[in-house]
């Protein structure tokens, strides 16, 4: 029996999405190493056109970084993946940003994946997220894409229920399938020292709350003098980094972007906590990857945090400074008066992070995948793979598109869940105009 072709379009790397480059990654190693008799998955992301960026001193700022995204992103995407329509049996835009794509797709033999409704929110909730009323039509754009398609999968339910109680999609369109978790975070636990140190992992984006980290840890910082700050992801903000003085930890904290898998496993080995104050988030994989490290958590009291963490991970209301305050002094004083408390919560959070695997989501990827197939009519399809069956040439392909998780956020400074994680990638290309 022929295999279906399934499209994995990726999203740019010079985008700086590591989350979205380790979910197009996984699941195309999974499908090949699990499913390959019955799929034949490819990423196909075309080159990044650089047109603005090579424009003399003028090239190297954000505005011109910022224009070459939206370029390829909104024109040169869209016309790359159009006229390879006849060529596959299905296509799976794994970024729900990037489902404006879903335009140039045909739409009963498309997945998207929504990973939050953050992208949303100039649409959705205009009040507060205050945008232009052309970034409101292209964020309307990319909705009404990942609306066309015949699924939409999502990480979490909490996600799947927001999609549907808001009458996004309807509800028999909706599927969930968590993310997974690489082995490499299971590694054996650092030994544990006198310091304290705090992880961070994420972007500077607003929605992070980097506000309530800093001081945060100010605050702590009096009763716990040998405590550290560590952040993977982007440089602070100006505002950010004004906090950071205030509170005085500025020489108590350190930054560190682009790091890999095995750099950033190791790095949750080593932390004391790592903390998630996010005011939103679609799964939070920091969450599953410190516990699956044998590291803690704490994390804002998000229905989708409570979901991916569950009773592994210790919960704090947004924004609460002096609650967080509390409830990580606890744990570091756990940390040091009761010590098999302390191992027994580790062993908590290891065995809870063990449900979440890629082999696990790329099965759940490959049912929605079959189910969207046996609903579509690929006849024509199978009969050009008889057709070219005696051929020389690869065999039958699977895409899917993996888009910008920011795209409705604008166009401005690259960001991700986990930004400066960076994660393998076999497909990647860079063409100067």
């Amino acid at each position: 029996m022929p295999r279906i072709r399934v499209a994995l379009c990726d999203d740019f790397r010079e985008e700086r999405w590591p989350s979205m480059d380790r979910v197009a990654s996984m699941l195309d190693a999974e499908l090949a190493a699990h499913h390959a008799q019955s799929f034949d998955a490819e990423r196909i992301c075309p080159p990044f056109l650089r047109a603005a960026t090579r424009i003399p001193v003028a090239g190297r700022s954000r505005v011109a970084f910022s224009a070459d995204r939206f370029l390829n992103r909104f024109w040169r995407y869209p016309r790359h993946v159009e006229p390879l329509a006849p060529q596959y049996d299905l296509f799976h835009i794994i970024d729900h940003s990037y489902a404006h794509l879903a335009h140039a797709l045909p739409a009963a033999r498309t997945v998207v994946t929504c990973h939050d409704l953050d992208a949303f929110r100039s649409v959705l909730a205009p009040a507060e997220e205050k945008r232009s009323g052309a970034f409101r039509t292209m964020t309307a754009d990319i909705l009404t894409g990942l609306q066309r398609a015949a699924r939409v999968m999502c990480d979490t339910a909490a996600i799947r229920d927001e999609l549907a109680g808001r009458g996004l999609v309807r509800p028999d369109r909706l599927v969930v399938a968590p993310l997974g978790v690489d082995a490499i975070f299971f590694a054996a636990a650092e030994p544990a020292g006198d310091a304290i140190e705090i992880l961070h992992v994420g972007s500077n984006a607003d929605r992070k709350r980097i506000d309530v980290l800093l001081r945060l840890c100010g605050a702590l910082a009096a009763d716990f003098p040998q405590l550290r700050l560590t952040r993977v992801g982007d440089p602070l903000t100006v505002d950010q980094q004004r906090i950071l003085s205030d509170t005085g930890m500025a020489d108590r904290f350190t930054t560190v972007n682009q790091v890999d898998e095995p750099t950033l496993a190791a790095l949750y080995r080593r932390a004391t906590l790592v903390l998630q104050p996010s005011a939103r988030e679609g799964f939070g994989l920091p969450v599953i990857e410190a516990l699956a490290a044998g590291t803690p958590v704490v994390a804002s009291d998000l229905a989708v945090l409570r979901e991916v963490g569950g009773a592994a991970a210790e919960y704090c209301p947004i924004g609460n400074v002096d609650a967080w305050r509390q409830q990580v002094a606890a744990l570091l004083h756990e940390r040091q008066n009761a010590p098999l408390a302390w191992n027994a919560r580790r062993e908590r959070g290891r065995e809870h992070a063990r449900r979440f695997t890629w082999k696990r989501y790329a099965a759940d990827v490959a049912q929605v995948y079959r189910d969207v197939a046996a609903e579509s009519d690929i006849k024509p399809h199978v009969a050009r793979r008889a057709q070219r069956a005696c051929e020389p040439g690869p065999p039958t392909r699977v895409f899917c598109a993996l888009g910008w998780e920011g795209a409705a956020r604008g166009v401005g400074a690259p960001a991700s869940d986990r930004a400066g994680v960076r994660g393998p990638q076999r497909v990647r290309g860079s063409v100067e105009l």
